[in-house]
């Protein structure tokens, strides 16, 4: 696996051991970044790899300008050769790599004006809470470092990006991309994007990878694919928030502002 284009460009990457990673192919990577340089999203982006693998498409977006990537996957392999790629590149300043199930990561992460929920163990997990590693920063004296919880990883320090955090503290993504195992059901997909939803604004990109013979995903009713391409084996969605949930959430803030006003 390389680094196809940018400051990275022809930079070979560590890929976890074991079978159970895929990851995307040159000929999809460069269609797939093409299209998103088009849509102008890579500069200063605040990048979410979810399903990360060995992060390919996260350093790939900041080998062409994204500013930070948060990297989840719940295979320790896969957070160590994050980890590996992200201290080779000289980029683990910019990295924080998670090492949790991904709608457990999105549980615990706050969006503009909400309270992160609680996260709840998996079914069958007897253990503790799956611990977050972030590379890097010069507090940490260039290592990765365990982090207890979401609170302690959100203050570390990191580039400047686009859309990071909103007035209120909650975290925004400008660029998401999504691999999940094929194998892993419609449902579940589904579900992913609607914890998703909250961490996006109108200008921000989720990239979905799947089979091209699975259905196109449901979309939770906050969002919408606006374009889809296939390559062989895999299709390509992205997706954006609706217009009409961002307006919806505009008059049920300015209705609660009004009520409280009233009740004052």
């Amino acid at each position: 696996m390389r680094i196809i284009a940018g400051a990275f460009k022809g930079s070979k990457l560590v890929a976890p051991g074991g079978s159970n990673t895929r990851p995307t192919s040159d000929r999809v990577k460069e269609s797939l970044f093409s299209m998103l340089d088009g849509y102008g999203v890579l500069q200063a982006a605040n990048v979410l790899d979810l399903f990360a693998g060995s992060g390919g498409l996260g350093f790939e977006a900041m080998s062409r300008g994204a500013a930070e990537v948060d990297f989840v996957d719940s295979a320790s392999a896969s957070a160590r050769a994050v980890e590996s790629n992200a201290q080779k590149l000289g980029i683990d300043h910019s990295t924080r790599i998670h090492s949790s199930d991904v709608v457990s990561f999105l549980s615990s992460q706050r969006g503009p004006g909400q309270h992160a929920s609680v996260q709840r163990r998996p079914e069958g997990h007897t253990g503790g809470a799956e611990p977050e590693v972030h590379a890097g920063g010069a507090e940490h004296g260039g290592r990765a470092s365990l982090c207890s919880g979401p609170d302690e990883v959100q203050d570390g320090q990191v580039l400047e990006a686009r859309s990071d955090r909103d007035d209120d503290g909650g975290r925004i993504f400008d660029l998401v991309f999504m691999d999940p195992p094929y194998p892993l059901g419609e449902d579940a997909v589904t579900q992913i994007l609607g914890r998703l939803a909250g961490l996006l604004d109108m200008e921000s990109i989720v990239v979905v990878e799947r089979a091209s013979r699975a259905p196109e995903p449901t979309m939770p009713a906050a969002l919408e694919v606006f374009r889809s391409k296939t390559f062989g084996e895999t299709a390509l969605y992205f997706v954006q928030l609706k217009a009409e949930s961002e307006e919806a959430a505009d008059v049920s803030s300015a209705a609660g502002a009004a009520a409280a006003d009233e009740s004052a």
